[in-house]
């Protein structure tokens, strides 16, 4: 009896042999959550789109990555309410049948959002932030407050929190992404969040002197 196949998400894969270096199905993942994130019209969010416009990023022909996008999308993302279908186009060529169905496009679900937010070189990670924190389904109030004041004075730490949290799920190590709980990242942050809170606590009460030592110190590693 063949073991049952359960989608997982690739955002983060990388060869055995080449750790530093992601994988096409990741690469390929990344490139449609990013675009789908970007793009606000319809015709730009089918799977055609979505290929043409990895295609152009990459020098490829588009219609040989449109089977692993189609792929993507059907047996993983959606799935894993990653994406959903937001509408159908209607058609003006082609099959009557395909002409009556329409071609789908797709969106970003909230959970969706909160990966985009873990993607490094995503490039408009603020404004999908203020989405995702009005439409995702966040037990702590207190944790979505610290998150808007977080992101203006550490945006880099901040957007860090969100790819540890959503690397913990690609790896299993955690169940779903939502409901978004601080619990459920305190048992997958390994010591993260202690390292910092000790070293914020441990600067409050330094002098004004010791504390211009310590950030001179740190302004040497960036």
């Amino acid at each position: 009896m063949l073991k049952q196949q359960f989608p997982k998400l690739s955002i983060f894969h990388t060869f055995k042999t080449k750790r530093e270096q992601l994988t096409g199905e990741a690469i390929r993942q990344r490139h449609i959550i990013s675009h789908l994130a970007r793009e606000n019209s319809s015709t730009l969010m089918t799977r055609t789109a979505i290929a043409q416009n990895i295609a152009k990023k990459n020098n490829l022909l588009w219609k040989n990555i449109y089977s692993g996008v189609f792929r993507d999308l059907d047996e993983i993302l959606i799935p894993l309410n990653i994406v959903s279908e937001a509408g159908r186009l209607p058609l003006k060529r082609g099959p009557k049948a395909l002409q009556e169905k329409g071609v789908p496009y797709y969106q970003l679900t909230p959970k969706g959002l909160l990966v985009v937010l873990s993607i490094d070189d995503f490039d408009q990670k603020d404004s999908v932030l203020d989405k995702f924190l009005s439409k995702a389904e966040i037990k702590e109030k207190e944790f979505v407050d610290a998150v808007r004041t977080l992101v203006k004075i550490s945006p880099k730490f901040t957007y860090y929190m969100f790819e540890i949290y959503v690397r913990a799920f690609c790896e299993g190590k955690l169940k779903n992404l939502l409901p978004f709980s601080v619990p459920e990242f305190q048992k997958i942050s390994e010591n993260v969040f202690t390292t910092q809170n000790e070293l914020l606590v441990g600067f409050m009460t330094l002098p004004k002197s010791k504390k211009l030592d310590v950030l001179n110190f740190f302004s040497k590693f960036t």
